[in-house]
């Protein structure tokens, strides 16, 4: 949806206001013998006050951080999810919703709920995960919350980073950037979440392929208003991103554009939607890892419009590794809902299942992967690699 200037200022005013309107109480009351003096802390601007945090363990400049507006879990987790058939409550077909499949057990996150939450923690096929969002990035990842045999619960610091979510968590306070998994602060630093396979699409297509799965439910224990968007005009592909400091944005691609991101390796990989608009299958080698990246109409923007079911289709993309019995295989459209590989004529369906010919059974390894706006991955990822044609 595109908006002048003036009135994406009155948005974001507006989300600013929104930010601070969460609840208060889901962090530690403030101690005020807990508070370290700013010298400590080289500068920065957020609040130490009440964290039991080791902010002497840093990866990165403690004044990169910004305060985002509420305070710590003032945009609250969901820590004890419930979850329906999918289908029993009404979420549009068109709606954004984190899809995750393992172990058998699929699980889909609107991102009507996800929105005014950013975190659920979560177990699914017997794995404790973390499943994240951070509107001000659009990027939707799930993490693994088990780190060297422990279980950990994550919150929302109230802080940002390069406009991105940094998370917490409640057994050392140690703080996470949501973007790449790590943690920057805290007695974990230096350690990285590891990422589970999810893909962001539309809530009929994980309905489709998953008529028996479950969807959370917006029986959340908080009032909220699901299914409208505070972030109105927030995703004005030129328009900057909101409480982004402390770098240039990267001016490769313009702030908003939507790219699907992989890494392999030691490469880190962006395709813009514009090109897979043109070109919806695309055979990739990111590092050691080949890959098939498949970009589908029918997915709405969680940012545009006020109704996240009236905002524009942005689409969305899955993305497989392309090697079926240690063969890499090479992938086309078809003039059908399904892609074929060239190697045997075998079709596939959005779900990396081989329907049909002589491959008929196999399925593809979902990669890792996420869809956010290009002003994220240039700050965080500079290395990345563009794809343009």
């Amino acid at each position: 949806m595109a908006v002048g200037a003036a009135v994406v200022a009155l948005v974001l005013l507006v989300a600013l206001a929104f930010r601070g309107t969460f609840d208060t109480d889901g962090g530690r009351a403030t101690d005020p013998g807990a508070q370290r003096g700013t010298n400590d802390l080289g500068g920065a601007s957020f609040d130490p006050a009440g964290w039991e945090t080791d902010f002497s363990r840093h990866s990165v400049p403690l004044d990169e951080f910004l305060s985002g507006g509420p305070p710590r879990d003032g945009i609250p987790p969901i820590d004890e999810p419930k979850f329906v058939p999918v289908g029993r409550e009404d979420v549009d077909g068109r709606e954004p919703v984190i899809a995750l499949e393992v172990n058998g057990e699929a699980k889909a996150y609107p991102l009507q709920i996800l929105t005014w939450h950013e975190i659920v923690n979560d177990e699914i096929g017997g794995r404790k995960v973390a499943v994240t969002f951070c509107p001000l990035c659009y990027t939707a990842i799930a993490f693994d919350r088990e780190v060297d045999g422990r279980v950990l619960t994550f919150g929302t610091t109230g802080n940002l980073r390069f406009s991105d979510l940094v998370m917490w968590d409640r057994q050392t306070e140690s703080w996470w950037q949501q973007f790449s998994g790590d943690a920057i602060v805290g007695e974990l630093t230096g350690t990285t979440l590891e990422e589970v396979p999810a893909q962001l699409i539309s809530m009929g297509e994980f309905r489709e392929r998953f008529p028996d799965g479950l969807q959370l439910s917006r029986d959340t224990g908080h009032d909220r208003p699901y299914g409208s968007n505070p972030y109105v005009g927030y995703d004005d592909v030129d328009q900057p991103p909101f409480a982004f400091q402390g770098k240039p944005i990267d001016g490769r691609l313009s702030p908003k554009a939507r790219v699907a991101t992989v890494e392999g390796g030691q490469e880190f990989v962006a395709v813009p939607f514009d090109v897979l608009r043109d070109r919806p299958v695309i055979n990739e080698t990111v590092g050691p890892l080949p890959i098939v990246l498949w970009w589908r109409s029918g997915t709405t923007s969680a940012l545009g419009d006020d109704s996240i079911r009236g905002s524009d289709d942005v689409g969305s993309v899955v993305v497989f590794d392309r090697r079926v019995d240690g063969r890499a295989l090479t992938f086309e459209a078809t003039a059908g809902a399904a892609i074929r590989d060239v190697e045997t004529g075998t079709t596939w369906d959005a779900g990396g299942r081989a329907t049909t010919g002589p491959l008929r059974g196999k399925r593809l390894r979902p990669v890792a992967h996420d869809a956010p706006f290009w002003f994220a991955v240039g700050a965080f990822r500079p290395d990345a690699r563009i794809v343009d044609a």
